[in-house]
């Protein structure tokens, strides 16, 4: 754990920007697909809006579908994977909460 945030200071450092997103998909043996969004204000009216895009991330901590992951820009392991995964962060429970939404739909269903 004290490595992980060592890595992420270092590249702190080194000036590279680190991102923040979720893994939204999983279907490539070493690539993840990460969902990042930003939250921007317009400059007139003062609203915020999000704003989401999608990165192809080189994976080789596995991760799941619904992790937290950091990731920093590196050398193209192929056409669109120019990024890589520093640190993965466990979410636990965010699968237990769906799967209590989705005992209690049937639940409320069946009365």
């Amino acid at each position: 754990m004290i490595d992980q945030k060592l890595k992420v200071l270092e590249l702190r450092t080194n000036n590279m920007k680190v991102y923040t997103g979720k893994v939204i998909s999983k279907k490539m043996q070493k690539t993840a697909t990460v969902l990042v969004e930003s939250v921007f204000m317009h400059k007139l009216y003062g609203k915020r809006f999000k704003k989401s895009k999608k990165y192809h991330v080189h994976d080789e901590f596995n991760t799941q579908v619904g992790e937290t992951v950091s990731f920093v820009d590196s050398k193209p392991y192929s056409k669109i994977k120019k990024w890589r995964i520093v640190t993965p962060k466990k979410t636990s429970g965010s699968k237990k909460i769906v799967a209590q939404k989705k005992s209690a739909k049937v639940k409320t269903k069946k009365k």
